[in-house]
């Protein structure tokens, strides 16, 4: 969506950045023919990031994780730490 000077020269005069705007513009909710991301939303938001954050440190800590589409099915998911080929080749050795 394109900017106006109007909405640049208010901005600067307000203390609102760029980034502000744009969390607005995906988050906000509609009001008439404005978006408004008041405290209830933007603490429903950071409850969510906090979330998501504890997934993602979940995902790291299992060195990614996979998931396996075809389509629009999902088939299948790994932690992608938890396959060694180094491991398998020498469970394979072991088995000989």
């Amino acid at each position: 969506m394109s900017r106006t000077r109007h909405l640049h020269k208010r901005m600067s005069q307000r203390g609102i950045q760029t980034a502000m705007v744009d969390l607005v513009s995906q988050y906000g909710i509609e009001d008439g023919d404005k978006l408004v991301l008041d405290r209830k939303n933007t603490e429903s938001l950071l409850q969510a990031l906090d979330h998501m954050k504890k997934n993602l440190m979940r995902i790291h800590s299992a060195g990614g994780v996979a998931v396996v589409e075809v389509g629009d099915a999902q088939i299948t998911t790994y932690a992608l730490d938890s396959y060694s080929r180094s491991k398998a080749k020498g469970h394979q050795n072991e088995e000989h």
